[in-house]
């Protein structure tokens, strides 16, 4: 029997995960975190009076199992969402990671495959691979655009059971247009093609950015997913949900697991709804802060690309590591995203913004 000590490699592995890494960015202790993507304002004192006050209600009846289909919360998210949506569009997970992970569950599997167009979340062949299922890498313009055409030949190319279409896209931040979608959905009617459009930045799209919601009617593999992490700043109590046909919410039934979405997490979410309005009052701020960033990054040479969400992803050189050590060293950590020449920043408040730019000149040179 092998001992704990032993390393990893040791351990009798599936013959795919040999030589993984977990994926995470780093956490490390700086003054300016941004990151990851978080929303950098702390959750306002009477939101955490409210979701204080719901827990505390619900908290005696922690040795009861949740509802396992957290009636009232879908029927809260539909009414946040609107478009004539009702609880049985809804679904809701553990963050949008198991959203999308409970979709390849259903949808993907061995001998099955899932399409996106790379640069995109780096999540998405990682979900593929846990739930064994094929990772196809579709290709986007050299200034990471994707237009309708190349998606719907890409998609007829390959066949896919799954597509993921991630809009904003992270880590390169612009929404695609509906056309993209739409053409995506027409090329793969054929093969009955699952088509979720991943709206995890949703709520910080330039004005008259359309969401994928609108496209729902009429097509019963249509999936919009969307996550409270971001917008809601909550990323802390993992609450990602879809919107879909009623029937594509019955499938996730069949993947889930027992009562997967705690009673403290169900109040949470219900308690940071009722106060959707104030939560949501930062995000303005973000885009400020965000539109800030790409008018000062362009100002001193570099490249930042037009953003629908809370971070901007910038070509600042041939050498996007260095540049990311020396804002370390000055006590600001932004994200490697493993592309030559890239780096990307989430946009925090305005003194987390300032002292980002303050390390992006002093690193350039021109403090």
């Amino acid at each position: 029997m092998n001992s704990p000590a032993e390393p990893l490699a040791s351990l009798p592995l599936r013959d795919d995960l040999r030589g993984m890494s977990p994926y995470g960015a780093p956490q490390l202790e700086v003054e300016v975190a941004l990151n990851t993507n978080e929303n950098t304002h702390p959750v306002p004192a009477d939101v955490v009076e409210a979701i204080t006050q719901r827990v505390h209600r619900v908290a005696a009846s922690l040795n009861r199992y949740p509802d396992r289909d957290f009636t009232q919360l879908r029927t809260a998210l539909a009414g946040y969402l609107g478009h004539g949506l009702a609880p049985e569009n809804i679904w809701a997970a553990n963050g949008s990671n198991e959203i999308l992970q409970q979709i390849l569950q259903a949808f993907g599997g061995p001998g099955r495959s899932l399409l996106s167009f790379v640069p995109t979340y780096s999540m998405y062949p990682l979900l593929a691979l846990g739930t064994g299922t094929e990772f196809i890498a579709g290709q986007r313009e050299a200034d990471f655009s994707l237009t309708a055409q190349a998606a719907a030949r890409q998609v007829t190319e390959h066949a896919p059971d799954v597509v993921f279409l991630c809009s904003p896209n992270n880590p390169t931040g612009t929404a695609l247009g509906l056309d993209v979608v739409e053409a995506v959905y027409r090329a793969g009617e054929a093969h009955d093609t699952v088509v979720v459009v991943d709206e995890a930045y949703a709520e910080f799209a330039r004005e008259g950015t359309p969401s994928a919601l609108t496209l729902l009617p009429g097509r019963p593999r249509l999936i919009v997913s969307r996550t409270m992490s971001k917008a809601f700043a909550l990323a802390g109590a993992r609450l990602g949900y879809f919107a879909a046909a009623p029937h594509v919410a019955d499938a996730m039934r069949l993947v889930r697991l027992p009562y997967h979405l705690s009673t403290v997490t169900q109040a949470t979410a219900l308690a940071a709804l009722g106060h959707h309005g104030t939560l949501l009052a930062t995000v303005a701020d973000v885009k400020e802060q965000r539109d800030r960033i790409v008018r000062e990054l362009d100002g001193l040479g570099l490249t930042p690309a037009a953003s629908d969400s809370n971070f901007v992803f910038f070509a600042c050189g041939t050498d996007a590591h260095a540049m990311w050590e020396g804002l370390l060293e000055r006590g600001v950590l932004v994200r490697d995203v493993g592309i030559p020449g890239h780096l990307r920043v989430t946009a925090g408040t305005d003194a987390e913004t300032t002292a980002f730019l303050d390390a992006v000149r002093a690193y350039l040179g021109r403090s």
